[in-house]
């Protein structure tokens, strides 16, 4: 017995020896012809960047921030000054080597308000960037921010080569285990193994990303056999598909969210009673039940994840009444009618739709739902219309709270522009004491809940579905899956 188990150890080494296998799974195409290899841009495409391209720091199990390019990191008394050491021997899939200057370029690009990078709310409180040696880099920031790293973990802030920005839309080139042999949004994306990965040579020889902007074709794509993983299935197949012996059905809590937009800046969504109102007629449990069979956490309108260290606890139970009386008070004792945009891009967005018609009938809302095209839904539909489906991926806290509600984020989907609160985000910021942080976190979700435009009624256990020839599939949150381990049994 001793002696195979030795076999079989060695047996199983030598079969990772050299990758081998393809792994097939679909993006929905959500930016249409603005679909992107640079990981900065409104397009980019996370489910390809993801494979190609890393981030100076990268998130850990517990959300916390864990060395990817840079190894270790430190801050000056105050936290207005931190300093990265660049990881050695890293190389760029066209053979270049990883230097400090790659860094400064990756990060400069990104805070540069010219170049219009959504990822810029996310570290624009830095003022420089640096190289202080051949792999160190010294960022100074606009005020004392004592969790600063959390932001670095933003899956768009990949690191690219100096001097690649013109290129890397199309060549995807980065550091990560996978390169690109043929960039195709529309069609089959062909990524290959980059055997010089610094955590060593990947399992998988190839990873096909194939363009299918609608969530039910991808399913089908996928129980026929096309396709070895569809992420966000519907779940109402939960059951169906758990009990099937031809797939692995995992169920991963997450911070991502999805819920309707009301942008404060036209009517009547720019009263904050009318705002309130939409909120309080939603009977989140039931939207849950309905949207996802139970599969999330509700939230009371707070985008922070349910297990980020600054998640407010609160009730939010439906009130029909106090509804019907804040649209009385803002001069609709009639009611008013509503048009809210939703698509198939997600399945669960028409189903959120539905429930939130039904909801709000008894409080005089009268909702007219239209079904916008998937295709290109993120550039013809979101932030442009009065009304919207929407959803969000999971950041730290002090991020989302700044990139989808400050006055001056530049994807403040819902036109939320409230200075007391942009001050409540800044002092929080600027605290040192991790309790007294933690408060002023809490003080500005209590805010929101009462002033804010945006419905989040839950946040979401995604539901991953793959074949039975999938293993070592270890997914971590925030689209940090560490994919070189990833592989296919033939």
């Amino acid at each position: 017995m001793r002696f195979a188990l030795i076999a079989l150890v060695v047996l199983t080494s030598a079969a990772w020896a050299e990758p081998r296998g393809t792994f097939r799974h679909a993006h929905n195409v959500g930016f249409g012809a603005q679909s992107s290899l640079d990981p900065a841009s409104k397009g980019r495409v996370l489910q390809i960047i993801e494979k190609i391209q890393s981030r100076l720091v990268r998130p850990g199990r517990g959300g916390t921030p864990e060395p990817d390019l840079s190894t270790r990191w430190f801050p000056n008394e105050d936290g207005t000054v931190w300093t990265f050491q660049i990881r050695e021997g890293v190389r760029f899939h066209d053979g270049r080597p990883l230097r400090a200057e790659d860094v400064v370029y990756s990060i400069a690009r990104v805070i540069d308000p010219d170049y219009g990078s959504p990822a810029r709310a996310a570290v624009k409180m830095i003022e420089s960037v640096e190289a202080t040696g051949p792999l160190t880099v010294r960022m100074t920031l606009s005020s004392t921010f004592a969790d600063f790293p959390l932001q670095l973990m933003d899956p768009r802030l990949r690191i690219i080569p100096e001097g690649s920005g013109d290129t890397v839309d199309q060549t995807g080139i980065g550091t990560g285990p996978f390169k690109v042999k043929k960039f195709d949004p529309d069609g089959i994306t062909v990524l290959a193994a980059n055997e010089d990965y610094w955590e060593g040579a990947p399992r998988l020889a190839r990873i096909e990303v194939i363009g299918v902007p609608d969530a039910q074709a991808r399913l089908q794509a996928f129980l026929s056999g096309q396709l070895d993983m569809e992420r966000g299935i519907a779940p109402v197949l939960r059951r169906a598909l758990d009990k099937s012996l031809r797939y692995q059905l995992l169920e991963i809590p997450t911070g991502n969210w999805m819920g309707l937009s009301f942008r404060n800046d036209v009517a009547p969504f720019d009263d904050v009673r009318v705002r309130r109102a939409l909120r309080l007629v939603v009977d989140r449990e039931e939207m849950l039940q309905l949207a996802l069979d139970g599969g999330g956490v509700i939230s009371c309108d707070t985008p922070v994840a349910p297990n980020d260290q600054y998640r407010a606890e609160m009730d939010c139970a439906r009130d029909l009444e106090r509804a019907r009386a804040l649209l009385a008070e803002a001069g609709h004792p009639d009611g008013l009618d509503v048009k809210i945009y939703v698509s198939s891009l997600d399945q669960s967005w028409p189903v959120i739709g539905v429930a939130f018609q039904e909801q709000a009938a008894p409080a005089g809302i009268r909702v007219e739902l239209v079904n916008a095209a998937a295709d290109g839904y993120w550039s013809n539909v979101w932030m442009k219309k009065d009304a919207f489906a929407t959803s969000w991926g999971e950041r730290p806290a002090d991020q989302v709270l700044n990139e989808a509600f400050h006055s001056e984020a530049k994807w403040n989907e819902s036109h939320f522009n409230n200075p007391k609160f942009d001050r409540m985000l800044a002092e929080a910021r600027a605290e040192l004491d991790f309790d007294r942080r933690r408060e002023l976190y809490h003080k500005a979700q209590y805010y929101l809940t009462e002033t804010s435009g945006t419905l989040i009624p839950f946040h979401v256990t995604q539901l991953v579905v793959l074949s039975k020839r999938v293993t070592h599939f270890d997914p971590v949150p925030n689209d940090a899956l560490r994919w070189h381990l990833v592989a296919v049994m033939d």
